[in-house]
């Protein structure tokens, strides 16, 4: 291959990504669009090939609302026809830029006045923005949902504050929870037995499947699997001090499947369930629905599988903000940790993201951030000062699997207890405020030193397992 095409193909579209967000969130910020009462503001970055931004929003309209490029005004195609909200180049050509389009609620409200994200989505998201040759480029970067349309939709069940009033964490308290590991391949009696190792320790909240372990399998049926860990919770009930732990069994499945798969987990005695809606559009809403009369609904984690997909048009915020809107109460972002970044989203992105799972919105309550993706003892202290001093302790769950799941003993087995000893002790480090000073990149060696003064063994012994290049 020549070297041009190699260039091409090594192009680093993250590099691009951040640069594109900072120019955007810079934009707006100066000039934000202006919300419109009967419209729902659709914000997008443009690069396109020959057409100028202000030309654009004519085929949007006629392409994804009434078909009709200049309706009689005031008739009802009028009224159902997108209109232009702003325009905002970034050069000369006019080609480069922000566009911001108002849709009119006339042509998608329910007679009931509500919306899905699904009706927004089909609209916003239509193929006249992102499968036309036209558009170089073309992204969803924000949303303007008015006020009205804002308040039918149901919104988390819970929301930190009532996940914490349900378990009895106090809003102060540390919340932590796990993800079962093997993570497949494993029956409704290994699930039972993995949920027992973890239940007795008061320092978890929630306990999770994983979402490799498919829901209808015949070896591993998920009813059956919930009632195995409902048992084992049940027992260790004396040992956790009057805390709750709740349960999420993995239930991700295709729209017809889904609503007889969440009804058997309900009946099964789950008191939360795991699912994503990436591949199936609208499950969220799905699940909040067919339990929000229930006495105590199972708490929803919208889980990230497929994100990604979605990401690389639609700006992950918009995606979150829609996903709280239907009625999550847990949504993972990503752990602060030190080097390249594991796992999307990081930086302006991830901030962003946690904003729009928490920010005020009229009638909805906040979905709980999950720190998750190799989060571990390593890092954990970094993560509670990062939540700390932006305020925001109270609405995060820190979520880790295989930093308490995987860690060995002396015999090479997996042992949670040593995952789970170790996690305690690197809080307890955090707490007394021994490496508070300690730079971020320096964090781990200067933790696995003390643990090794304090006789911390469990903590030495995570630490050599996830950081092998540094602790020896």
């Amino acid at each position: 291959m020549d070297s041009k095409a190699l260039q091409a193909l090594w192009h680093d579209s993250d590099a691009r990504e951040a640069l594109l967000r900072q120019v955007v969130s810079e934009r707006l910020a100066e000039r934000p669009p202006q919300g419109v009462e009967d419209a729902i503001v659709a914000t997008y970055f443009f690069a396109l090939r020959t057409m100028k931004l202000d030309e654009a929003v004519e085929e949007i309209a006629y392409h994804a609302t009434s078909g009709m490029r200049h309706p009689p005004p005031g008739s009802l195609l009028d009224q159902c026809t997108a209109r232009p909200a702003g325009v905002d180049a970034f050069d000369a050509t006019g080609r480069l830029g922000l566009l911001h389009v108002a849709f009119p609620l006339k042509m998608m409200r329910h007679p009931d006045g509500h919306l899905t994200s699904t009706d927004i989505l089909h609209t916003t998201a239509a193929a006249i923005v992102f499968d036309v040759y036209e558009n170089q480029d073309a992204r969803l970067v924000a949303l303007q949902i008015p006020d009205q349309v804002m308040r039918t939709f149901p919104g988390p069940a819970y929301g930190p504050q009532g996940i914490r009033q349900r378990t009895g964490f106090a809003p102060d308290q540390p919340a932590f929870g796990t993800i079962l590991k093997p993570t497949a391949g494993i029956t409704a009696e290994d699930v039972g037995n993995l949920v027992a190792e973890v239940a007795a320790c008061p320092l978890f909240l929630f306990v999770k499947e994983d979402e490799d372990l498919y829901p209808d399998l015949d070896y591993a049926p998920v009813a059956e699997r919930t009632r195995k860990a409902v048992a084992a919770i049940t027992r260790a009930r004396d040992r956790r001090g009057g805390l709750g732990l709740l349960f999420a069994p993995h239930i991700t499945a295709a729209p017809h499947e889904l609503a007889d798969i969440l009804h058997n987990v309900v009946e099964a005695g789950a008191t939360a369930v795991m699912l994503s809606e990436t591949f199936a559009g609208g499950a969220y809403r799905l699940v909040r629905e067919a339990t929000r009369r229930l006495d105590r609904p199972p708490a929803i984690y919208g889980h990230n599988a497929g994100i990604g997909v979605k990401t690389r048009g639609i700006w992950r915020e918009v995606i979150d903000l829609l996903a709280r809107l239907d009625g999550i109460d847990f949504r993972q972002t990503a752990p602060v940790r030190p080097g390249t970044p594991f796992l999307r989203p990081y930086g302006a992105e991830w901030l962003a993201s946690e904003a729009a799972l928490i920010r005020p919105l009229p009638g909805i309550r906040p979905t709980m951030i999950v720190r998750a993706g190799a989060l571990d003892q390593g890092n954990i202290g970094l993560n509670l000062a990062e939540a700390a001093q932006r305020g925001i302790r109270e609405h995060v769950l820190f979520l880790s699997g295989s930093a308490i799941n995987a860690i060995k003993n002396e015999k090479g087995e997996a042992d949670p207890q040593i995952g789970t000893e170790a996690m305690l002790q690197a809080i307890e480090v955090y707490e007394s405020g021994a490496l508070r000073d300690v730079p971020v990149e320096e964090q781990v060696a200067a933790l696995a030193a003390l643990a090794e003064r304090k006789a911390y063994r469990a903590l030495h012994v995570a630490l050599r397992q996830r950081y092998p290049d540094i602790v020896h």
